[in-house]
């Protein structure tokens, strides 16, 4: 052990990364020799030729489509409070008679 307290610390840390490099190497030598690499390459490519088949929104869809799920959602939100409320308050009315 050197004497230096910080090129040990060097040294620990160089450790760790060669064997991160170890392990993440081994794994992908793994993978590849599985073949498994060259299947999600393949799914990679399909995936993007299907959503080049796709029909995107155009951007005054999408704002469209946006205000109108955010105004869904407050509407949502204020039918859970007022019922949560009305629920309150009948148990309270129930439980105090």
């Amino acid at each position: 052990m050197p004497a230096d307290p910080a090129t040990g610390r060097i040294i620990v840390k160089l450790t760790t990364i060669l064997i991160w490099v170890v392990v993440i190497g081994s794994a992908f030598a793994f993978a590849w020799w599985k073949g498994y690499l060259q299947r999600l390459s393949l799914y990679v490519l399909q995936t993007r030729e299907e959503l080049r088949k796709c029909t995107w929104p155009t951007w005054d869809e999408l704002k469209g489509s946006t205000v109108l799920v955010a105004i869904s959602i407050l509407i949502l939100g204020g039918f859970t409070v007022v019922v949560d409320w009305v629920f309150v308050h009948l148990m309270f009315v129930i439980s105090r008679t």
